[in-house]
This record gives structure tokens, sequence and C-alpha cells, in this order.
């Protein structure tokens, strides 16, 4: 089952960037800017927050499930397993186990993570000591908020975590919302 991720009953902020051509397709994938997550992880996410609301952050998020549909978009912009899942094989965001995020101050602000979400190159690997101690000190405390959490880091996004077991959930596709997520 999945739940919809949106203020106030979440006490995130959402910046769903598959809703917006400001991604790496440079086209909208989503139909409407909405979040989604398991109900398995949602509780997760709660903690997450509440971490970041301890430390005087808060969690921004940019994306969460992902239709199969959206996985294969994302595919033909770039076929790298490295940096997208293989469509065929599934994605832990298609089986709604696993969110893109990061930490934001008091205000809204984005803290500085060295690149933009979706960068996918090298700088964006998530334990890179090449970087500015600030965006070391950033993504170390975007992955500690998480971990402390019960989520898990992908080495390769300093953005992108999912929980354990997450191949065990089935994929899932725009149907599984009613058809409401996809772009026409």
């Amino acid at each position: 089952m999945l739940i919809e991720i949106a203020p106030p009953r979440f006490d995130v902020d959402l910046d769903l960037r598959y809703a917006t051509a400001d991604n790496l397709t440079g086209a909208p994938i989503y139909a409407r800017a909405r979040c989604f997550l398991h109900a398995d992880v949602v509780p997760l996410l709660v903690r997450a927050e509440a971490l970041a609301r301890g430390l005087g952050l808060r969690l921004r998020l940019f994306d969460g499930f992902r239709p199969v549909e959206a996985q294969w978009s994302l595919w033909r912009a770039l076929p790298d397993p490295l940096y997208i899942a293989d469509p065929r094989r599934g994605s832990n965001h298609s089986r709604g186990v696993a969110l893109d995020l990061t930490l934001a101050d008091s205000l809204g602000r984005p803290l500085a993570m060295g690149t933009v979400f979706d960068d996918m190159t090298p700088l964006s690997h998530h334990w890179r000591t090449d970087l500015p101690l600030t965006v070391q000190t950033h993504r170390a405390l975007l992955a500690g908020v998480m971990a402390g959490a019960g989520w898990q880091a992908y080495p390769y996004e300093w953005w992108h975590y999912q929980i354990a077991g997450a191949d065990t959930y089935p994929l899932l596709t725009d149907s599984a919302l009613g058809g409401i997520m996809m772009a026409k």
C-alpha cells in the first residue's frame, strides 16, 4: 500500500523534480507533483524527520515511489546501471521503498551537497574526500540522519536512500495509483 507524503501530515518540503523539466531527462516525467512511499517505510521517514528536526534541519524530498514507466523514461535518457536501475531488473523506487532527498536549514534553504540532485557523475558519489569540508559534513549529516532512521545509503548518489531487503517488495506501475503519476 502506498501512502502520499505531503504536508501538513508530514513535516517535509517537496521539490519533486520529475514533475518538472529540472531533471536529467530535461522533460517532466510525472503529470503531477506528488510523492508516495510504501506504508512499511513511512515510520522510517517520520523518524528521519524527527532526527533532522532535532538538528534544526528539514528534509527536502526529490522523489519517492517511481512507477516502472518512469524508470523506463530515466533509463532511455541515461542507460547507465551505476546511476539508473535497469527497469528490467527494477528500481527500489518502483517498489516504493527508496527515497531521494536532501537536508535544508530551518528556513527551507538546501544545504550545499557539492552537486545538484540528478548529477550522474563521480562528484555525486557519497563518500568523496576531495570536496569542500562543508559539503563532506553535510553529506555525512544526511547519511547519519537517514541511517539513524533505518535507511541505507546508495554510494553513487548522495541523495538516494533505500531500506534493507528492498528487492523483496514487488515492482509497481502507475496503475498502482490509478494512473495519476505519469505525464501523458
